[in-house]
Order: C-alpha cells, then structure tokens, then sequence
C-alpha cells in the first residue's frame, strides 16, 4: 500500500498552535486508499503545543528556504529556524516512508499550500506556501492542501 505524509492535525493529533487536531471525513477520504504517515513539523522542531501564532513575513515558505523571509509569531519572536528544522524532519519522514505525496493543513505557515496567511495577523491570505510544503515540493513531493482548505 502506498504511503502518504499527512499533518497529524489532519488525523486528529491535537498539535496545531492552538492544541486541537483537525480530522475530517473529508481528509480520511482522501487518504482511505493509502497508509498514512501522519507527521506535524512544529511538533518534530520542539514547538510547543499549543503555542503562539505564526505566520510568514516577506514572502513564502520557498523565500523562508532562501532566506528571504521569515516566520515570527504574533509577539514578534522569530521562530524560523524551528520551521525550518521541522521541514527537514518532516521531508525525512516521508523519505523513510517512502512518500511521493503529502496531503498537509491548509493555509499553514508549515504546511500550507497555494495560499498562506499573509505575516499581518489579520486572517489575510497571499498566494504561496508553507516552508515545510515548500522543502517537500522542491525534493519532488507533490503537496495537496487537505479539502476545503
């Protein structure tokens, strides 16, 4: 059976920076004809749980991986090199795995894909992705957002 990376939220692991999880039918359909590898890259670069709000400043998460930008929390505390630490923990997980797909938390500064929240706080989305999507696409890892995300 073919294995998937999935944000453990996405699989009801209560990790997201608010200390919930997020399973849906929707995201458990989506998987159902593979076996899933549920990972959160906060969680694995030691980020508690739950912990402030992060969000990316000055661009994406592919201008995170190339030093153009960086994630702060709503405090203003840097917390880049975690989120990067996270993306290569994630990104090895789903090596050793074996996964050519990852289905990951929409809108996320890690995991989000297509569109992010904007570094404003203020629920605004830009196009682009989180630093962990961004790792796992450039290593050939095709990253989908979980549904009605």
């Amino acid at each position: 059976m073919e294995s998937v990376l999935v944000s453990a939220c996405l699989q009801g692991v209560p990790c997201r920076f608010d200390g919930r999880g997020k399973a849906s039918s929707e995201t458990a359909a989506a998987i159902s004809d593979r076996r899933p590898v549920p990972f959160c890259p906060e969680a694995a670069a030691g980020l508690s749980t739950p912990r402030r709000p992060a969000e990316i400043v000055g661009g994406d998460g592919h201008d995170v991986l190339d030093g153009r930008a960086r994630v702060v929390d709503d405090t203003g505390l840097d917390v880049t090199e975690a989120f990067l630490e996270g993306a290569g923990r994630a990104l090895e997980a789903a090596r050793r795995a074996g996964c050519t797909e990852a289905l990951l938390m929409a809108r996320s500064p890690s995991c989000g894909r297509g569109r992010v929240y904007d570094g404003t706080f203020t629920g605004e989305l830009r196009d682009g992705d989180g630093v962990t999507a961004a790792l796992l696409e450039r290593h050939g890892i095709t990253v989908r957002p979980a549904p009605g995300g």
